[in-house]
């Protein structure tokens, strides 16, 4: 598997998926773009070392990258707005805004646990699969996800209502 050729056929298979991945762990698409390309820099550079299939092995340095931007505490610069943007009354309210109320409340979550629940519900990982990209246990895998859930039940944020069936 050490050929250019698989490795471009990889990133072309594969890129749209794991930028998905990236940008649930960032929530901002320039950020996620960044933290896929330094990935697939040192996937690039391991290529030939990796025997099975690559997707986990990339997986798992994006979220070790993620993990050491994290740490750093890599902030963006916040630039302000010449006006406000109009807020929706409450008629306009809908799944959209939901989805951002949800999003945001996740944003707050601790960053092990922010990624537990985006690879888990976003990415349909097991809890196995999990903790081999995490380099964790699947305990603590379990404990992080359960706990993630408690902070979002408990956040006074979210005002979901829930969907007719």
């Amino acid at each position: 598997m050490a050929s250019s050729d698989t490795f471009a056929e990889f990133v072309t298979a594969r890129s749209a998926r794991l930028l998905r991945t990236a940008y649930l762990l960032t929530h901002d698409w320039a950020h996620a773009e960044d933290l896929l390309q330094t990935a697939l820099v040192r996937a690039w550079g391991a290529w030939g070392r990796i025997d099975a299939d690559p997707e986990p092995y990339v997986r798992r340095i994006l979220v070790n990258v993620y993990a050491s931007w994290w740490r750093r505490r890599w902030r963006q610069v916040e630039q302000p707005m010449p006006q406000l943007p109009e807020r929706p009354t409450a008629d306009e309210l809908s799944r959209v805004d939901q989805r951002d109320q949800v999003w945001h409340a996740i944003g707050r979550l601790p960053r092990r646990q922010r990624t537990v629940l985006v690879l888990r519900y976003f990415e349909d990982m097991t809890e196995a699969q999990i903790a081999e990209a995490m380099g964790i246990s699947v305990g603590t895998v379990k404990s992080q996800a359960t706990k993630a859930l408690a902070k979002l039940r408990l956040d006074e944020s979210l005002t979901l209502e829930a969907s007719p069936r």
